[in-house]
């Protein structure tokens, strides 16, 4: 039952991946932390497993991801390479933040994020501002590093964050999504690297987990994602996403009101 909650919410993800620019970790980390309360993880690390696992399936999500939006031109590799070396240090940054943070501090953390990011998603739609323009290295490397930090203390490809400050700056909503679904790649492979190393002289991991990363979760995930994420993109050039983004801000605002039941108990 397990694997295949693991392999229906990868593929939810891996469709949103390509569809929204998101890694899909707010989907991915709370059904982790179910799955390992379930198995009886030791609740002193859940929150840090099901972060460095959910950051490592990221990593295929985001290759799908990126290269169907690469291919179908929507993928500004000029914004990309302005965002990608802030976004390194910021993620790696954050990976050691999380590791010296209390597990259920991150859960706490989490639980407000995913419920901004089902306020921000409900609208339905992503505001432009029509005479913004992006900033300069200053700003870009402040906005990068504060995207890779979030990314690393909640898990996700960072996507929540990049795509409304694409818009905000004047770029395409659909080049913003592909460009996002590019940038998840350095958010994950700095994250992934980053819990990987901090978790490694943890004790009490799940068997068959390297650090901060449990291999099972992270097969089951990646299959489904991986398969489902050209999908996605597909889609974000065929249909309106207005409904779409709806309810996935509507099941995201559930698994946080989950997480948050297990939380008062």
């Amino acid at each position: 039952m397990d694997i295949v909650t693991l392999v229906i919410m990868g593929g939810l993800a891996g469709a949103m991946a390509g569809l929204l620019g998101i890694g899909g970790g707010a989907l991915i980390v709370p059904v982790l932390v179910i799955v390992f309360e379930g198995q009886g993880v030791n609740p002193d690390i859940i929150m840090q497993l099901a972060l460095g696992t959910s950051l490592a399936t990221i990593v295929f999500t985001a290759i799908s991801s990126a290269s169907a939006h690469h291919r179908r031109g929507t993928l500004d590799w000029a914004i990309f390479r302005r965002l990608a070396p802030a976004i390194v240090v910021g993620t790696l940054l954050g990976a050691v933040i999380a590791d010296h943070l209390a597990s259920r501090t991150l859960q706490w953390m989490f639980v407000v994020f995913m419920f901004a990011v089902s306020a921000q998603f409900s609208r339905g739609t992503t505001a432009t501002g029509a005479h913004r323009k992006l900033p300069g290295l200053f700003g870009m490397s402040l906005a990068g590093t504060l995207i890779g930090v979030a990314s690393a203390l909640f898990g996700i490809g960072g996507g929540s964050m990049s795509v409304p400050f694409m818009t905000w700056c004047s770029v395409p909503v659909k080049r913003a999504i592909g460009t996002s679904a590019a940038i998840g790649l350095p958010i994950a492979v700095s994250g992934a690297v980053g819990f990987l190393v901090a978790g490694l002289d943890e004790p009490g991991r799940p068997p068959w987990s390297i650090g901060y990363i449990v291999l099972p979760a992270f097969a089951s995930v990646v299959v489904a994602s991986t398969v489902s994420a050209p999908l996605g993109a597909k889609l974000a050039h065929r249909l309106s996403d207005a409904t779409l983004r709806r309810l996935f801000a509507l099941f995201v605002a559930l698994l946080a009101l989950r997480m948050l039941w297990g939380l008062l108990k």
